[in-house]
């Protein structure tokens, strides 16, 4: 099965400084269809003005994975961490038993990202940060792992989930595919340029909720960069 969500009608909001779409429940947009896809929880696709940002707020007991698309993002937390991730790059916060951070876009631009929250696998334990380049070339016509709860994705960001979070960057007309293990979710979404996930067209920015499947196919229809959430 898979489900088509397209961009146009996904929930948001326009606080002026923040430009948010999103794929699931969310803040003020409720949707009791759209509560979650296996552990996973949220994902947001944020437009961030310049020099404006999420001032210091709390969590816990999820793991936020930040992918960015565009600019920068600048991260501060309650543990002392604090880092600079770029276009392209990845961050993680396990929010564990408790943690308050603030995201800014300190860049002259506006910064576009991806915010994906997923449910840990069990409550409590020590809050953590960490961040890592992933270049796009290495994940020219596959899919590469950025962020995984399995040990052995040695080169991943580790997080406290039973998901990985991967990424691809395809040309025109390149394909590739995904093995999906039973009883699995996965989610999606092109950050730019059009593909054909196993014959169902996506535009940029759209979404595909995806279960009960052994395989994923993505065919490029334009140079299209992907990430894929592979969950519970």
């Amino acid at each position: 099965m898979i489900e088509k969500r397209p961009f146009a009608g996904l929930g948001g909001a326009d606080h002026g400084w923040l430009k948010a779409r999103h794929h699931f429940s969310f803040a003020e947009y409720y949707d009791p269809a759209k509560m979650n896809w296996g552990a996973l929880r949220v994902w947001n696709d944020d437009e961030i003005a310049p020099n404006t940002g999420f001032p210091p707020h709390p969590h816990s007991d999820m793991e936020i994975v930040t992918y960015v698309r565009k600019g920068a993002i600048t991260h501060k937390d309650s543990l002392g961490n604090q880092g600079r991730t770029e276009a392209g790059d990845v961050q993680v916060m396990s929010a564990g038993s408790g943690i308050r951070h603030a995201e800014y876009n300190l860049e002259p631009e506006t910064t576009t990202l991806f915010q994906i929250w997923i449910q840990p696998r069990s409550k409590g334990g020590a809050p953590s940060w960490g961040a890592k380049p992933f270049p796009k070339g290495e994940r020219a016509g596959k899919f590469v792992t950025l962020a995984s709860g399995f040990d052995n994705d040695n080169d991943a960001l580790p997080i406290r989930a039973d998901a990985r979070v991967l990424g691809a960057t395809l040309n025109k007309g390149d394909t590739t595919v995904y093995t999906l293990g039973a009883g699995r979710h996965a989610y999606l979404v092109a950050a730019t340029g059009k593909v054909a996930v196993n014959g169902i067209k996506l535009d940029a920015r759209d979404g595909a909720a995806i279960k009960d499947v052994q395989s994923v196919t993505v065919e490029a229809l334009e140079d299209a960069e992907l990430v894929l959430v592979d969950a519970a």
